[in-house]
């Protein structure tokens, strides 16, 4: 017959290993979130970036237009 105290241990010992595969696997999510955190903020620049070339574009069509009396 198996002692109680035995199977304590091999049940302490099976989540033990349970415990140490979540926390690789937490790990491995963290650092996957913050890569596509930072992705996304660099995404983030660059649509900042384009509006900003877009409003530039813009306002010089405005003034051509005027220039060429093109526009109201």
């Amino acid at each position: 017959m198996i002692e109680p105290d035995s199977i304590v241990l091999e049940h302490l010992r099976a989540i033990r290993g349970d415990m140490g595969k979540l926390v690789g696997e937490m790990q491995t999510m963290r650092a996957e979130t913050t890569a596509m955190r930072q992705f996304m903020a660099g995404m983030m620049t660059i649509q900042e970036h384009d509006h900003v070339d877009i409003a530039g574009i813009k306002s010089r069509l405005d003034h051509i237009e005027k220039r060429l009396e093109l526009a109201d």
